[in-house]
């Protein structure tokens, strides 16, 4: 496990991988743990109020030294909002203490900024590898497997972050950025191809994009490359679309990683294709998404996160926008945490003949019986009698089953409760490669029955220099 060498981070380092060490073994108590989150709640809230301009006026009054884990829901709450109009002033200790720069990506909204310390890079880099273990092993034994990593940007943690996962577990890893002008989607499947990468990380659509690009190129993605394993992150794969995936490449297929750019890792995956909370970083609480109202630590709802990790950017009862399902851990696997299913972005509902949606039913319904695709698009229209109508466009390589677009038409539209075609175009919108930067509904979702909102638009921008062949 990398270490600093500045006495200043490496104490509360080697306290924190002790705790990691027992947590991981199975020998951290409920007790323990209140302790630990409870004593580490009060160092994040003093920080931040003597540290961040904005905290100083969002917690003003606030006892931090007095704080509880009972008084964590009368704080409150941090919004994506907040994020973006105080920008720097959010954070609690100054640059010269960070030992990485990122921001997000700012496709809708200013790109705000998320410098890194080596606390917060060593505490949550420790869940990661605790994963990596425990999928690798149960896929390639004691051999350490070749990983490839293809993140969004330059100033994404994505490569740093895991090449030192990969140094962790001692796999070589090859940061391959197939969206780059340099690399491209023709140097990327060549890479694949020389290095015999095992394991690659990225998007669930950069995985199919690499698919079709590699049978443009007259190569077959089961037979010429040697991956094994599809890490996936940054937009929803629901086991549907993981098919997909496993059945382009006859490989399996993770949703390796739960997090953000501002929260860090919040999760990661196990070897039975569970995410896990990394609890020792987080108290984790579901609201309501409409109203705020507390709904206790499980069940599900909208995902409030508060870090416990005080280092450059911890961010205080931070609502992420996202619906997750958490449960307790009867996985099995041997990573410990609660499970978490990620539901989709509260923003993402869709109502469809009068009936709200998640965005997950919607891929399901489009996905479901479905083999061997490369992507898809929903148009939403309203038909001249003023019910809604929906077009479902699936990317099919090998062509359609005969029969096939009648029979999926009648099988979505019994799911959804709406009429349903479906077609087969030679290829997609190339928007339906922009979800990790923008958002699935955006990707995914053409809605012809309101005007283009902001999302939508950006999407538009930014896939005019997307696609396998750009």
């Amino acid at each position: 496990m990398w270490l600093p060498t500045s006495g200043k981070h490496r104490d509360f380092i080697e306290r924190y991988l002790t705790l990691h060490d027992r947590y991981t073994a199975g020998e951290l108590g409920e007790e323990e743990w209140r302790t630990w989150a409870q004593r580490q709640l009060r160092e994040v809230v003093a920080l931040a109020q003597d540290g961040s301009p904005f905290y100083a006026r969002h917690l003003a009054g606030v006892p931090a030294a007095r704080l509880t884990l009972d008084d964590v829901r009368s704080l409150p709450f941090t919004t994506k909002d907040h994020l973006r109009t105080a920008m720097s002033d959010v954070l609690s200790r100054d640059l010269d203490e960070a030992c990485f720069f990122y921001e997000t990506t700012g496709t809708t909204g200013p790109a705000t900024p998320c410098p890194r310390d080596p606390r917060e890079v060593v505490a949550s880099n420790a869940h990661v590898t605790e994963s990596w273990r425990n999928i690798f092993t149960d896929v390639f034994g004691d051999r350490a497997p070749r990983v490839g990593v293809m993140g969004p940007t330059e100033v994404h943690s994505l490569g740093d972050t895991l090449g030192d996962v990969a140094r962790n577990v001692g796999s070589a890893v090859a940061k391959i950025w197939p969206y780059s002008p340099v690399i491209g989607f023709p140097k990327a499947l060549q890479l694949m191809r020389d290095l015999a990468l095992d394991v690659v990380f990225c998007t669930p659509n950069v995985a199919l994009s690499l698919a079709r690009a590699a049978r443009d190129q007259g190569l077959d993605p089961r037979r010429d490359f040697a991956v094994k394993v599809f890490l996936v992150t940054g937009e929803m794969c629901t086991p549907d679309l993981a098919r997909q995936i496993d059945q382009a490449w006859g490989a399996r297929t993770y949703n390796a990683l739960y997090g953000s750019q501002e929260t860090l890792v919040i999760a990661s995956a196990c070897a039975h294709g569970r995410l896990h909370l990394a609890r020792p970083n987080y108290i984790a609480e579901l609201v309501d998404p409409d109203t705020g109202a507390a709904l206790g630590d499980r069940g599900t709802g909208e995902l409030v996160v508060t870090m416990l990790i005080d280092g450059i950017k911890p961010l205080i009862r931070y609502r992420t926008g996202d619906l997750v399902e958490l449960s307790d851990n009867v996985c099995g696997c041997g990573i410990r945490g609660p499970v978490m299913r990620v539901v989709g972005r509260t923003r993402d509902r869709i109502v469809l003949g009068g009936h709200s949606f998640q965005a997950w039913q919607i891929e399901q319904a489009v996905l479901r019986r479905i083999d061997h695709s490369y992507g898809y698009q929903v148009v939403i229209d309203r038909a001249e009698d003023g019910e809604d109508l929906i077009t479902v466009r699936l990317d099919l390589p090998d062509g359609p089953v005969p029969g096939l677009e009648a029979a999926h038409a009648a099988r979505v539209a019994d799911a959804l409760g709406v009429r349903c075609r479906v077609e087969l175009p030679s290829e997609l919108d190339p928007v339906t490669t922009t979800g990790a930067f923008v958002s699935w509904k955006a990707a995914r979702i053409h809605d012809r029955r309101t005007p283009v909102d902001h999302e939508t638009a950006a999407a538009r921008r930014l896939a005019g220099a997307r696609g396998h062949r750009a």
